[in-house]
């Protein structure tokens, strides 16, 4: 749960999820714990370059003011799971229009314009928000000066009841890229749960 000025909210998450711990301390003991599964050199550099992927989700989260954070970092005996969760506060600046449709045509575009070409914008209803629109696709982030990513993401852009200039985005993101199917299915079981409260 986390509050703005405008309205608090809640959205469940998976048992497995934990809040993202922005100290790193339970990051590097999931890290530990992934690496002893395996002595394949390909295996741990894979696992290593997910958790580093991790590192710079978070640090990002921090630097844009995410009002709540939460991931998981499973391993299953098919191998490492790994997924990111966040919800953003978005205010129109003064004297500037950020409709839905604005707002969408802007998530998943990267610096340079470019939008991923499996990008999807679609209108949802979810049980506790109403009509609300939605984008996902395969995004290219940076990761650092000369590594860039590819993540599975989904944002959904929640009006904010009696406010148009404000809304809430929740943005969900993974690496495990040959999961598609199953993983827009579990954020978007995710995003369905988010409802505003008094």
């Amino acid at each position: 749960m986390a509050t703005t000025t405008a309205r608090r909210f809640l959205l469940d998450v998976p048992d497995l999820w934990d809040q993202v711990d922005l100290g790193g301390e339970e990051l590097a003991a999931v890290r530990a714990q992934a690496l002893a599964t395996t002595t394949d050199p390909r295996e741990r550099m894979r696992i290593n370059d997910m958790f580093r992927q991790a590192r710079e989700v978070s640090r990002a989260a921090r630097r844009q003011g995410a009002l709540l954070a939460a991931g998981t970092a499973t391993v299953y005996d098919e191998g490492l799971f790994m997924a990111y969760g966040m919800v953003f506060a978005v205010t129109t600046p003064p004297g500037q229009e950020l409709t839905l449709p604005v707002l969408s045509a802007q998530a998943g575009v990267s610096a340079a314009g470019i939008a991923p070409k499996d990008r999807i914008i679609s209108s949802v209803r979810l049980p506790h928000v109403g009509p609300v629109a939605r984008v996902t696709g395969t995004e290219t982030t940076r990761l650092t000066g000369d590594i860039d990513v590819k993540l599975l993401t989904m944002h959904t852009m929640m009006p904010v009841p009696g406010r148009a200039e404000d809304f809430l985005v929740v943005t969900l993101a993974s690496p495990n890229l040959p999961l598609k199917n199953e993983v827009y299915d579990l954020f978007d079981a995710i995003t369905s749960t988010f409802r505003f409260v008094e």
